[in-house]
């Protein structure tokens, strides 16, 4: 796992960092018979990065910023009760730039301690790939609470670290995206009360004219979108996601 998340770091760095004016490489995918033991190992391992760079984004996405972002928004577009709006395409986007743009530093200096000296042949592949995974750690230990920290240690049947270097990777993630959605839910539980206030008083006061045959959400909704474009809601809630990271 750690050698995954750091060529998977890698690749997408040097992806973003490609010129176009290089021109587009050539692929040429074959099947014939092999004539040595080495040729087969040789497609093997070609079909295990093909694997690995199938779930790449899977990876990348759960060791980043991405997961608080997206559920929080989500928690923000069910709060309003305006169904499908914004569509999911629009949150999962804005989830994603936003990422980026939060996980600006930690690919910067991904790119200027790893994948730059890699490429210029400074730093063998191994040495490249650990330096690629120090900053993606360093992020997570910053985020994540003691405590998941100290759960997921515990169940492990391996000794207990005695600093934080030693703590796997393989721990530091689940740990990492179990703070992370306990900090979102923690979000969507302080957006969604302003939001419950307006439909407890709707409802009464429907209740108070005899009108229960009236949906109370009909007559909440303009009040809710009202009351969030007034506060520029999507303003404060994108400026609280940043600086949470901070």
């Amino acid at each position: 796992m750690k050698r995954v998340l750091a060529l998977t770091v890698l690749l997408l760095i040097a992806a973003a960092g490609a010129s176009l004016a290089q021109g587009l490489p050539t692929l040429t995918v074959g099947i014939g018979e092999a004539n040595s033991p080495g040729e087969v190992s040789t497609a093997l391992q070609i079909l295990v990065l093909l694997t690995v760079l199938s779930v790449a984004p899977a990876i990348l996405l759960m060791t980043t910023a991405f997961t608080r972002i997206v559920v929080v928004l989500s928690f923000v577009r069910q709060a309003m009760g305006t169904q499908q709006m914004p569509p999911n395409q629009v949150i999962i986007g804005l989830s994603l730039f936003l990422t980026f743009f939060i996980m600006a530093p930690v690919f910067s200096q991904v790119n200027e301690t790893a994948l730059k000296p890699y490429l210029d042949g400074k730093l063998p592949q191994q040495q490249a790939l650990e330096k690629a995974i120090d900053p993606m750690r360093a992020f997570m230990f910053r985020q994540t609470d003691e405590k998941d920290l100290t759960l997921l240690v515990a169940l492990t049947s391996e000794e207990q670290p005695d600093k934080i270097e030693d703590v796997p990777t393989m721990t530091l993630i689940p740990a990492f995206m179990l703070s992370e959605l306990k900090r979102a839910f923690q979000i969507g539980f302080l957006i969604y009360v302003p939001f419950l206030v307006i439909d407890m008083v709707v409802a009464s006061v429907l209740m108070a004219m005899g009108m229960m045959m009236l949906p109370p959400p009909i007559i909440s909704l303009p009040f809710k979108l009202l009351l969030f474009v007034l506060v520029d809601g999507w303003g404060l809630v994108v400026g609280s996601l940043v600086q949470s990271f901070n």
